[in-house]
């Protein structure tokens, strides 16, 4: 079953629920899907799932950072539906590792690059995005290769 078909499964089921910030949520993301296949013109065959991850991650973090400003600014009635669009999406995506998984894996890809100082961090990083597509968010993966590298 493709990301679309789950979404529009979702869909269904907050209309009966009548379960309107889902609903939101969900149309936001099959707006999101429809958007990319028109956009690459593969509206036969869909996208292909490490397309739908990067969407939706993309989307995650786009409604984290939108949550964060509105809390930094006083607006917690934005920030909540943020933050419930947040774990609607959240739902789409592979579970997220933890930190300690995330820190042994850059330990391992440093061992493999052999790098040693923050001139690596590009290397690292590569391989790092790879490895962790969709199952890690790039802005804490960079902060603990930093930790590593200096």
């Amino acid at each position: 079953m493709s990301l679309k078909e789950k979404v529009e499964a979702e869909m269904k089921t907050a209309m009966k629920a009548k379960d309107k910030q889902s609903l939101q949520a969900l149309r936001g993301i099959k707006s999101m899907i429809l958007l990319a296949e028109t956009e690459k013109g593969k509206s036969e065959g869909g996208l292909s799932e490490a397309a739908e991850i990067q969407l939706l991650s993309k989307a995650a973090k786009q409604r984290r950072e939108s949550a964060e400003i509105y809390q930094k600014e006083g607006r917690e009635d934005l920030a909540e539906v943020e933050v419930a669009e947040l774990k609607v999406i959240e739902k789409f995506l592979p579970e997220q590792l933890s930190d300690e998984e995330i820190a042994a894996t850059i330990q391992e890809i440093v061992k493999q690059t052999g790098a040693s100082s923050m001139k690596d961090m590009g290397k690292v990083m590569g391989m790092a995005q790879k490895k962790f597509a969709g199952k890690a968010d790039n802005k804490k993966v960079a902060e603990l290769v930093k930790a590593s590298l200096s």
